[in-house]
């Protein structure tokens, strides 16, 4: 208790947000993080999203903070600043898919197949607030078939979400592909009361200048991530952070 009072006794901004999570989540927060503002997202993501508190643990060993904050997408310059917000926290830089059983080689095919198996960890790894619509999604534009890898919803977001699994290196043609699909999607399956649809393009590996000059040219938003289906921080993130003074508004803004 002593601990817990020193540790917050001087932050306004993080007081009223202890007292809304409960003690054994605060302990896992006050004793597993050290740093403010990660502490404060935490105990935001906690209060949020009501998780658990082994969910908890597991978000903190998965460096959950650190992957939310090194993303990288578009979502500056392609969303209404309303939900610029809650989309860049509703996206990682890499997600861990450490419940799938599959080797190191696998399909893209079994890739999909593996996660709709285990379609309640992959939603949950996911953030928790989405919902699943389908596989293979089809859409028809000029007579012909196309059809995304995943798509959901955002509940928070109110959009529709698709996601295109990759099991190579990003490759710049990937973003092209995905603002068809999502123009698509607008066009044929959004509806008047959601915001624009987002995509998320989930590859194996990717180079970030890569990505960087990919996005650029890109007028519908999307994110690129990474996957993993063990459990550990590449350590090239560790650069890529964005500073406290940017970290905080983002934290501040989040609806």
């Amino acid at each position: 208790m002593r601990q817990f009072y020193l540790e917050y006794c001087t932050s306004e901004k993080i007081q009223p947000l202890v007292g809304e999570i409960s003690w054994s989540h605060n302990i896992v927060i006050m004793s597993r993080c050290k740093d403010p503002l990660q502490r404060e997202f935490y105990i935001r993501m906690t209060r949020k999203f009501g998780w658990s508190k082994n969910v908890l643990i597991h978000q903190i060993e998965n460096h959950s903070y650190e992957k939310m904050l090194s993303g990288q997408n578009n979502f500056d310059t392609e969303l209404t600043p309303e939900i610029r917000a809650q989309a860049k926290l509703a996206l990682r830089d890499e997600y861990i898919f450490d419940f799938l059983e599959l080797g190191e080689e696998h399909s893209e095919r079994e890739l999909e197949r593996a996660l709709i198996n285990r379609i309640e960890d992959f939603l949950r790894a996911m953030g928790g607030v989405f919902a699943f619509l389908g596989s293979q999604f089809r859409l028809e534009v000029g007579d012909k078939e196309y059809f995304i890898d995943l798509l959901l919803f955002h509940r928070r977001l109110c959009c529709l979400v698709a996601v295109e699994l990759k099991v190579g290196e990003f490759q710049p043609e990937f973003v092209g592909k995905m603002q068809f699909y999502l123009t698509a999607l607008d066009q044929q399956v959004r509806e008047n009361n959601e915001h624009a649809s987002i995509g998320i393009i989930l590859c194996k590996e990717k180079n970030r200048t890569v990505v960087e000059y990919a996005l650029q040219s890109s007028t519908t938003p999307i994110g690129v991530a990474t996957y993993r289906i063990v459990s550990e921080l590449p350590s090239e993130l560790q650069g890529q952070l964005p500073g406290p003074e940017e970290i905080a508004k983002l934290l501040e803004d989040e609806i």
